[in-house]
């Protein structure tokens, strides 16, 4: 078990007796694995129960990731069989989708589970089959599962056993559109998502489509009118508008390691324009510490969220009458995943929800 020397573990708003929180990860060689470690080893109450990775099983944390060289008390790669939950408060699920269900019938009730696949974020388990072409493996465990977009389902975060991390492509978007659709700013239909992403986003495996060669120098859609992501954004966004919508999503793979930039088109409702709509915003996450709306005409940019838990913000008028255009920006691996994940972990296990994610946005 990895635990954060005493020395370091004092901040101004924890005190020593706080809990400590002890977190497995489950898929800890992937991407949003290490982004997890990252993320815990700079949390004052984390320990780091196990790691766990199928085809690494065995090897030491550092060898997977040798930015983990200089630290010499992580526990070695095991397998997800072998793992031990002794002791564990809370374990992280990071596996493809498909094979958290099993996996998570499987942990001890008392340990919660933030799953960052996709296997709990539907509530109908019918339309999961529908979208990702497998049967749903746990539909008994689907009514306890929370979905933990943190700032809008803070309070049954709170509450939950189980937390489906929302995917990255739906929090950037769910965040700037959830309050506008509740205050009746804008249209339900008729919103376009134009989004891209780092290709992190696509996971560590090696795939031809992001292969160097065939990523950089230039950039393209996939997934047009078909993205997995789809019926999770118009999940959120009709509970939003109280009925049933559709959008317009199309994500591009862009050449870069990391990032998510949405550019979304809105009809406005009731003559509202940008200011109204930043005004509502600026409102509804005065409190929030982890998502921002710029002042004035600043443009967002993933350069400014890079490493960081931030959803950065602003909305603009467009040339045509009744129409507004908002450009959302997050780190992909953090605010998109893992750090989310600690996020809702915070929350689930009544912590403070900012401990381990102030770190500032990297730049340059």
């Amino acid at each position: 078990t990895w635990q954060r020397p005493t020395s370091l573990t004092r901040t101004s708003s924890v005190s020593m007796s706080s809990k400590h929180i002890r977190a497995g990860v489950l898929g800890a060689s992937g991407y949003t694995g290490a982004e997890l470690v990252r993320i815990l080893l700079g949390h004052p109450l984390a320990e780091i129960a196990f790691l766990s990775a199928e085809r690494s099983a065995g090897k030491a944390f550092k060898e997977v990731y040798p930015q983990f060289s200089h630290l010499k008390d992580l526990p070695p790669l095991v397998k997800t069989e072998e793992a031990n939950y002794d002791g564990v408060d809370v374990v992280f699920a990071c596996l493809p989708h498909a094979m958290s269900h099993s996996l998570v019938a499987s942990v001890p009730e008392s340990v919660k589970v933030v799953d960052l696949s996709a296997d709990f974020r539907l509530a109908d388990t019918k339309v999961y089959e529908e979208w990702y072409n497998v049967p749903h493996g746990a539909p008994e465990l689907q009514p306890q599962a929370v979905y933990g977009l943190t700032e809008i389902n803070r309070e049954h975060v709170a509450k939950a056993r189980i937390v489906a991390n929302p995917g990255c492509y739906p929090t950037c978007a769910q965040l700037p559109l959830i309050p506008l659709l509740r205050e009746g700013l804008i249209e339900s239909s008729r919103i376009v998502i134009d989004a891209k992403s780092g290709v992190s986003g696509a996971g560590r495996a090696p795939k031809e489509g992001t292969l160097y060669c065939e990523v950089t120098e230039g950039f393209a859609p996939y997934g047009i009118a078909n993205h997995r992501h789809l019926p999770e954004i118009e999940q959120g966004l009709s509970l939003a508008a109280g009925e049933q919508l559709q959008v317009t999503f199309t994500p591009h793979l862009t050449p870069m390691s990391r990032g998510i930039e949405e550019t979304i088109y809105v009809q406005t409702r009731g003559g509202a324009n940008a200011k109204q709509m930043k005004e509502a915003l600026a409102k509804y996450y005065a409190k929030e510490e982890f998502v921002t709306v710029l002042e004035g005409s600043a443009i967002p940019a993933t350069r400014h969220v890079r490493g960081s838990n931030q959803c950065v913000i602003n909305v603009f008028d467009d040339r045509i009458t009744g129409q507004a255009i908002i450009v959302s920006v997050i780190d992909n691996l953090v605010k998109g995943a893992s750090g989310q994940a600690v996020q809702n972990m915070n929350v689930a296990c009544g912590l403070e929800e900012h401990l381990g994610l102030r770190m500032a946005p990297m730049f340059p």
